[in-house]
């Protein structure tokens, strides 16, 4: 009897011991699976409806300045870049892709960008940059207080202020040719302001709609010789196609007055905007704030309220326009 106790007590001594160990094993296999994940690569999807100047400067800007908040491409985060290519199926699947493969964070580039983005899904953080009106386009209900998983940067102008800026170019205008795409939210909310903008002032608006890049053409042409000035706002579609506005323009010796420096560079005349340079350095502290551990919706949507003038003295020399010497003081350099 006392043998067969020795010999209880020896094996469950021994399995305690396998116990022990085995737990021991499988403390040391967690740890080790905490220590991998902390070490993995957060994973940011950056999807960009379509490629022009404004788009790109603010992508490459973000990307740098993430680097100088810590998060450098590669290291701590890996970048997975998309273009739509204009496409909104393309804009689609590219979202969709980001959500089912669970990044961890979405930075969507312009207002379609967003707005899909924000289609796929509701817990992935997205911030969004160069959203014109991200109240009207429904990515947020306030801007102070976003909430959700959605937040960033606006590139919001006023049709007022760039037309205040026109009549100091070319003072003699009555007729307005608003060249924009009917389907980009952003565009239409500027063009209202424009109209209310001519009510007031006794101005007639002419407005020539597209709905892809093939038609910006057409549609500029269809307005030279019926208006004193062509407006075109922060608009994807003409933006990426603004050498082709410039062209038969210039030929019209007609003033093309635009929402963004970057189409003042490709042949507008001129804006009152904002830099885009630094639009994207604002757009990725937001993102270093969220993958620091805020919530995107705690952080309020941003609207840049630094404008500049930028002028086109290529242009202005083509149509045989002067720039009166108080417009070019106060002008930026391109």
């Amino acid at each position: 009897m006392k043998r067969s106790l020795t010999l209880l007590t020896s094996v469950c001594m021994v399995f305690l011991l396998l116990l022990s160990v085995s737990g021991c094993a499988s403390d040391k296999n967690k740890n080790a699976a905490n220590t991998t994940d902390s070490s993995k690569k957060l994973k940011i999807g950056i999807v960009q409806i379509v490629e022009h100047p404004s788009l790109n400067t603010i992508r490459e800007s973000l990307v740098q300045e993430l680097a100088k908040e810590g998060f450098k491409d590669g290291e701590k985060i890996s970048i997975d870049y998309q273009n739509a290519q204009g496409d909104q199926t393309n804009l689609k699947t590219i979202c969709q892709k980001f959500a089912n493969n669970n990044y961890d964070l979405i930075v969507a580039i312009a207002t379609p960008s967003a707005q899909a983005a924000v289609g796929e899904t509701k817990d992935i953080p997205i911030v969004f940059s160069a959203c014109t009106d991200p109240l009207g386009s429904g990515l947020v209900s306030n801007l102070e207080k976003p909430g959700k998983n959605v937040t960033g940067t606006s590139d919001a102008v006023s049709a007022e202020k760039i037309m205040e800026l026109a009549k100091r170019i070319t003072p003699n205008i009555k007729t307005i040719g608003a060249l924009y795409t009917s389907s980009e939210t952003n565009s239409v909310s500027v063009v209202n302001n424009l109209k209310e903008y001519a009510q007031k002032n006794g101005l007639t608006v002419k407005e020539a709609t597209v709905t892809n890049s093939s038609e910006v053409q057409q549609a500029a042409s269809s307005l030279v010789g019926k208006v004193d000035v062509i407006f075109s706002p922060i608009d994807n579609t003409v933006a990426s196609a603004m050498p082709v506005v410039a062209q038969v323009a210039n030929r019209a010796k007609t003033p093309v007055y635009v929402g963004a420096d970057s189409m003042v560079k490709d042949g507008g005349l001129a804006t009152y905007g904002i830099d885009y340079t630094v639009l994207g350095q604002e757009t990725a502290k937001m993102v270093a704030e969220i993958l620091n551990g805020k919530k995107a919706g705690d952080i309020p949507v941003m609207t840049m309220s630094k404008m500049s003038i930028y002028v086109n003295k290529d242009t202005a020399t083509a149509i045989g326009i002067k720039i009166p010497e108080d417009v070019l003081k106060e002008a930026k350099g391109l």
